[in-house]
């Protein structure tokens, strides 16, 4: 019996942020070779759609979170938008309320810098 070995070139598919000026612009799911010709511009960096506050279900976290539109890129990680001035960014990329949130149902209200409770 004849062994036959085939070459399989296998393709994967990856996510890639466009960031300009520090700001994500355009995310798309492509092969490595594609971004590298140049094909769609420059400024594209991978992302992961498996990391969120830094962390990974199955492995490394790549990037702090996965890129979303008008996301900023710094410090070699994404992260959302500030939601309100007096939160900060964490070490793991997320926004915090200046106190934790209660549980249950709450809204940030800004300008007492306090959680108020949903009342139905």
């Amino acid at each position: 019996m004849d062994c036959i070995w085939l070459n399989y070139n296998l393709r994967i598919n990856m996510h890639f942020a466009q960031v300009v000026d520090k700001k994500v612009v355009n995310v798309i799911v492509a092969e490595q070779d594609v971004i590298d010709s140049g094909m769609f511009g420059t400024g594209w960096v991978q992302t992961s759609y498996n990391t969120h506050g830094n962390k990974h279900p199955n492995g490394t976290p790549l990037r702090g979170n996965y890129a979303g539109l008008g996301y900023t890129y710094d410090q070699d990680a994404f992260y959302s938008p500030q939601p309100y001035p007096s939160w900060a960014l964490s070490k793991d990329f997320l926004w915090e309320a200046p106190t934790p949130q209660p549980e249950g149902m709450y809204t940030w209200d800004e300008p007492t810098l306090n959680w108020v409770e949903n009342v139905h």
